[in-house]
């Protein structure tokens, strides 16, 4: 890998005459003896020892320690003493929210087989003895090994005092009690609503499994959250997402409340982690927060609402992605499409019309082609190729149909760990012909389709050299298997370097502000504890974080 040094005395030059309008651009703050690495708008890596940013967070200067200090003759100094800085990285689909309530609530995602779970739920429900639920995430039948869901009447042994709700690990199926079955008034009669499964036995009574929209069934019974347990929730995640060294999220569907809370962060400073915020939906929550139109930045960029998050299908681990052919190990079901193509479409639209960006959730084959199809005709009527929309997760997608995200001009969305954590099932659920299209990083690359990285924490967690080390070796944090998974898909270490960083930033419209460490943007960066780009693949999980910096403001440091 080719690395250039980076000068930066023209650069500097530059940028203070770019800066002048916002006033007297006093570089007060530089970083000295930093083995730094990012990429530039040529998408070459460049390396660097300094860099100066002022007292407004807007970096001056990156380059050599004489270019940088003679921009900034007057500044105050920070000695890294040779240690690794990066651009801060971007997380270009999470769920903050959610993340607060993982790590406030039972965490099942370690567990390894259902009684693992059942003993962590019952010693959980002893330590909460006052809580009114049991809520938990995390668990998987396919990482115990199960060979199906598991059941209420198990989950009873462990408890049965009051309701219990379990989300899986993608969120897209829940685990009830028979308290919470029957708070919900799920019985052999209760329907299957549109988009979702009641999962039942022989006898046609809920098992308590709930797929996509049926779990909306028990979460209308769930205690209304308070904006104290809100704030609680987003406070904890923020800490995680500056302890990992995400500098920016987009978080994948907002309502009117979290909305409120994330502007009250930011203008009272509390939000540090930029927010690129989509609408959950293009219903009532849309119709209140577009009424003035979208919200491309607030507060120097700490927040933005500009999108909107819509959903076409499941999950593959709950077969609830939608797929063309039936499920290679369930031949009775093609999954679920959550909305007709004449809804779908209706959604998009009116998104589009309103100047939103539309970002759609969509894992199985049919899912994306539905959504592409939607696009193919929307984008051109709408005449809003400029809004750069996007597929979340585009995780398993028709061979034929991956060259249509090029040619649309739509930006995949997709999330590394996702195959790591799949590979488990993945073949089994979709078989070897149509994995060809599954995770397949490459193949988008290859065809010059942009990549934005992320998690989709808390299905996944938030770290994201968890997800850069799964792009360049598609192995677990194990290191398994030895050759990597399909390992013809991975990618190398710049893409995976840039997918979390400026083409994250460009699928949010803030290539110019972020996801580089370049003068006139915002000094985003994050210091670690060892350097990236000589450093062992197989190594990549284990690197830690001991500084995150957002506009200038140190917001995490290792203690």
């Amino acid at each position: 890998m080719r690395l250039i040094p980076l000068q930066c005395s023209l650069l500097a030059l530059a940028a203070l005459a770019a800066l002048g309008a916002l006033g007297a651009a006093h570089a007060d703050t530089v970083v000295e003896h930093a083995n730094g690495y990012t990429l530039n708008s040529k998408n070459e890596l460049v390396r660097f020892a300094a860099f100066a940013f002022d007292d407004s967070g807007r970096l001056i200067a990156v380059g050599s320690a004489a270019a940088v200090n003679a921009s900034a003759p007057k500044a105050k100094h920070i000695d890294l003493h040779g240690k690794t800085v990066l651009p801060g990285l971007i997380d270009a689909h999470g769920h903050v929210f959610g993340l607060g309530d993982m790590l406030a609530e039972l965490d099942l995602s370690a567990t390894t087989s259902l009684a693992d779970a059942l003993a962590a739920t019952a010693a959980h429900a002893r330590a909460h003895p006052a809580d009114p639920w049991l809520r938990g995430r995390g668990w998987n039948q396919e990482s115990w090994q199960l060979g199906r869901f598991p059941s209420a009447a198990e989950l009873d042994g462990a408890v049965a005092d009051r309701p219990a709700w379990l989300r899986r690990i993608d969120g897209h199926a829940g685990w009830a009690n028979s308290a919470a079955l029957k708070l919900a008034g799920i019985t052999a009669a209760t329907a299957d609503p549109a988009g979702g499964r009641i999962m039942r036995d022989a006898r046609g009574n809920a098992t308590g499994v709930l797929v996509d929209a049926a779990q909306g069934l028990v979460e209308a019974v769930l205690p209304k959250q308070t904006e104290a347990e809100a704030r609680a929730l987003l406070d904890r995640a923020l800490g995680e997402i500056a302890r990992v060294g995400l500098t920016s999220v987009h978080d994948a569907g907002i309502d009117v409340a979290s909305d409120r809370l994330y502007r009250d962060y930011a203008d009272h400073a509390r939000l540090t982690t930029r927010v690129y915020a989509m609408i959950g939906g293009a219903e009532q929550d849309f119709d209140r927060l577009s009424a003035n139109g979208p919200l491309n930045s607030y507060a120097n960029d700490m927040y933005a609402l500009r999108a909107v998050k819509l959903y076409a299908d499941g999950a593959l681990g709950s077969r609830g992605a939608a797929l063309i052919a039936p499920y290679s190990d369930e031949p009775t079901s093609h999954g679920l499409l959550f909305s007709s193509d004449a809804q779908m479409r209706a959604m998009m639209q009116k998104a589009m019309q309103r100047g939103y960006q539309v970002n759609v959730h969509a894992i199985g084959d049919a899912g994306n082609r539905q959504i592409l199809d939607a696009y193919q005709q929307l984008v051109p009527h709408t005449a809003s190729a400029a809004l750069r929309h996007r597929i979340e997760h585009a995780q398993v997608v028709s061979v034929a149909d991956i060259a249509r995200f090029k040619r649309i001009g739509i930006i995949a969305s997709m999330q590394p760990t996702h195959a790591t954590s799949d590979m488990n099932m993945a073949e089994q659920r979709i078989g070897p012909a149509r994995i060809q299209g599954a995770y397949a990083w490459r193949t988008f690359l290859k065809q010059g389709s942009r990549i934005a990285c992320g998690s989709d924490f808390p299905i996944e967690s938030p770290n994201p050299f968890f997800g850069i080390h799964a792009a360049v070796t598609r192995q677990d944090a194990h290191n398994l298997p030895a050759a990597g998974w399909h390992a013809d898909q991975a990618m190398t270490l710049k893409e995976a370097f840039r997918c979390f960083t400026l083409d994250a930033a460009y699928a949010a419209h803030q290539e110019q502000a972020i996801g580089s460490l370049e003068a006139g943007k915002w000094a985003d960066f994050i210091v670690i504890d060892r350097d990236l780009f000589t450093m062992p693949a197989a190594a990549i999980h284990s690197v830690g974080v001991l500084q995150t910096w957002v506009a200038g403001r140190q917001v995490y440091q290792m203690k």
